[in-house]
């Protein structure tokens, strides 16, 4: 199978991830794909241009990265990253997770385009939904399912938080001390310290 992903790209950080954690290195290449580029080769694999993008050993392509962890921790027949108990609990955890990580990606594409391009109202709201997801985490940091065994809400959001390394303005560790610890726990653990994203 072969993996497509960004270097920076905290969705493609996720499928890496469960790669790793699942041992399946042997079974699955990561592939550096050229993205945000025009005509690049990475079009005929995926028209979208999106990362991560999984090609199956059948030649199918995955999309989307939630789908992408999911077929990989799947396949051989054991799945671990589920979180265990109340499956609707634990999808509201993880689409609050996803809506800190999509907005911090849309902060993260506006600083990159050229100073005469960059809109302030955009990253001014994406700044403060940061703040205010941080704040949000810090509450919801005790809850069952972000301790234990690593599941996907976990993922998600560590991979999220992460984003700090290439946006220097996301300071949401200052009065956040039980969300820094649980990170800071989280991020030692050899998978994430293998995928961790290019500084900014």
């Amino acid at each position: 199978m072969k993996l497509y992903i960004t270097p920076g790209s905290p969705y493609a950080r996720m499928a890496r991830i469960v790669v790793i954690e699942k041992g399946l290195e042997g079974r699955v290449e990561i592939i550096v794909a050229q993205t945000r580029s025009a005509d690049s080769p990475y079009y005929r694999i995926n028209p979208s241009g999106r990362v991560p993008y999984l090609v199956r050993d059948d030649g199918v392509g995955l999309e989307e990265s939630a789908v992408i962890c999911d077929y990989l921790d799947r396949l051989a027949g054991k799945p671990a990253f589920n979180p265990p108990g109340d499956a609707w609990e634990a999808r509201r955890l993880e689409a609050l997770a996803r809506s800190l990580m999509d907005g911090l990606a849309v902060w993260g594409r506006e600083i990159v385009r050229p100073q005469d391009e960059r809109s302030p109202t955009v990253i001014q709201h994406e700044s403060d939904r940061g703040r205010r997801m941080a704040d949000l985490w810090e509450a919801e940091i005790g809850h069952p399912l972000l301790h234990g065994a690593l599941n996907r809400v976990q993922v998600t959001l560590a991979c999220a938080l992460g984003l700090e390394a290439r946006l220097l303005d996301f300071r949401w560790r200052p009065g956040h001390p039980h969300l820094s610890g649980w990170f800071d726990r989280i991020a030692a653990r050899p998978s994430f310290a293998a995928t961790a994203p290019p500084g900014a």
